[in-house]
């Protein structure tokens, strides 16, 4: 038997090192509520860096990259989508966690998973398959669904509690059960909002002066003084504490600044004019495969015949659509093809 300093395998060295050096706040590995389904421990990675990379091989997660953030089929290589998105909140939320002495494989793989569930054209769609499904639709239920059910052909990917947890609660309104949950949920927003500055300075819809000046006295005056403001003060704020926290300064101004994003982007913004369009091709699709069911692909067939809802089925097969894909499927079935002698 190999001797990892005293240690069978490396995954109870990296066990033993996480106990000695991580905070007493943090979410230790060897304390890993488990999964649903019992496996066999990995004998290099712990609970928690295997389910990260369960989430980073998944097809959610490669199709993320060709999902909107907030600008609609931008032009321009250089715009945010989910994907980059994600990574930028990756990258925060294990700054943060480093910095406070949390577990940063469990912070990294919340951070990583939490968005696999949302829909093509971003908010809006998710706004239309709410409206049209009768129990409603979620973004981050639905992570938490593509993790459970949606991957491996309905295996799922058998993800710790933990990580599940801080996947469901990453909004505004949840309620993470550990603190790298709750480092994730405000990372989301910290990098949301500055990424969304910054691509919204890029479409020329406003420039850094534009930005009312009670928060940027507060916050900083360019994405990067923003970012580095932010994240210095959850670190300073919360460091040895049972919780996450920002001061009470730093958090009135991020969310009034968050407020002035609405208004100017998010709503209100020359970014937004093309969604109507948008919402209306997800409407048409969702009626059509409710209609006619059997034209979706076999898997999500397979899964309304085996007893789930059938809107539900329509939901899951539309969420899981990049952008392309939705309007390449809109095309096939509602634009007319010219017909000619073959």
């Amino acid at each position: 038997m190999t001797d990892y300093n005293g240690y069978s395998c490396i995954r109870q060295m990296l066990e033993a090192r996480e106990k000695a050096s991580l905070s007493p706040y943090a979410a230790l590995s060897v304390n890993s509520s488990g999964r649903d389904r019992e496996e066999e421990p990995c004998d290099m990675r712990t609970c928690y860096q295997r389910d990260r990379d369960r989430i980073i091989h998944s097809k959610a997660f490669r199709r993320m990259k060709h999902k909107t953030q907030v600008f609609l089929a931008p032009e321009g290589d250089h715009y945010r989508t989910r994907l980059t998105h994600t990574l930028e909140v990756s990258q925060i939320a294990r700054s943060i966690s480093k910095a406070l002495l949390l577990n940063e494989d469990l912070t990294e793989a919340i951070a990583l998973g939490h968005d696999l569930g949302h829909t093509p054209f971003g908010h809006s769609g998710e706004s239309v398959l709410d409206s049209l499904c009768e129990e409603g639709f979620e973004h981050s239920e639905q992570s938490v669904r593509v993790v459970e059910v949606l991957e491996k052909n309905g295996k799922g990917l058998n993800l710790t509690r933990e990580v599940r947890d801080g996947i469901l609660n990453h909004q505004s309104s949840g309620h993470p059960s550990t603190l790298e949950g709750q480092v994730v949920r405000l990372s989301d927003k910290i990098a949301y909002i500055n990424h969304d500055i910054d691509d919204a300075i890029r479409a020329r819809l406003f420039t850094e002066r534009d930005i009312p000046s009670k928060f940027t006295d507060m916050l900083g005056r360019s994405v990067n003084e923003r970012l580095n403001s932010l994240i210095h003060d959850v670190i300073k704020n919360s460091f040895g504490k049972p919780e996450i926290m920002m001061s009470e300064g730093m958090e009135s101004a991020m969310r009034g600044l968050r407020t002035w994003m609405f208004e100017n982007v998010y709503i209100g913004g020359k970014a937004k004019e093309e969604e109507k369009k948008a919402k209306k091709m997800i409407e048409l699709l969702f009626k059509y495969y409710m209609d006619m069911p059997e034209r979706m692909p076999e898997e999500f067939v397979r899964m309304y015949r085996e007893g789930v809802k059938k809107e539900r089925a329509v939901c899951d097969y539309i969420a899981g659509m990049t952008d392309n894909y939705a309007i390449e499927k809109f095309e096939e079935l509602f634009v007319p093809i010219g017909w000619r002698l073959r």
